[in-house]
């Protein structure tokens, strides 16, 4: 059974920094592309970061880039995302996710397979 737990989020004044952390479990780890998104409310769920399965290459929303950094410990079978600079608009649910490494495509939530429950992040101003 595949389960990815998301930890770290909380509440924090913006220009704050948080540290999400993705704990993966009954899937071969290493193998997989993992993702973070987020969703705030009333709104779709969007790209923030990704990171293939080898951790060689990383991706970012335009809206976060320079200011979150995605990271991956495949010995530990974690993914972490440190955010810094935090803004309220970054306030969401974030969630990962895995997919195989399959097509070029890293943004796109219906080729993720496996998802976590989500871990909520508020940034008051």
């Amino acid at each position: 059974q595949v389960q990815l737990v998301e930890s770290g989020g909380g509440l924090v004044q913006a220009g704050g920094s948080l540290r999400l952390s993705c704990a993966a479990s009954g899937l071969t780890f290493s193998s997989y592309d993992i993702g973070w998104f987020r969703q705030a409310p009333g709104e779709a769920r969007e790209f923030v970061a990704a990171i293939r399965w080898s951790g060689g290459s990383t991706y970012y929303a335009n809206s976060v880039k320079g200011r979150f950094t995605i990271s991956r410990d495949n010995a530990k079978n974690t993914v972490h995302l440190q955010m810094n600079s935090l803004k309220p608009e970054d306030t969401a649910v974030y969630y990962c996710a895995a997919k195989l490494p399959y097509g070029s495509d890293y943004d796109v939530p219906d080729d993720f397979r496996y998802w976590g429950q989500g871990t909520r992040v508020t940034v008051t101003s």
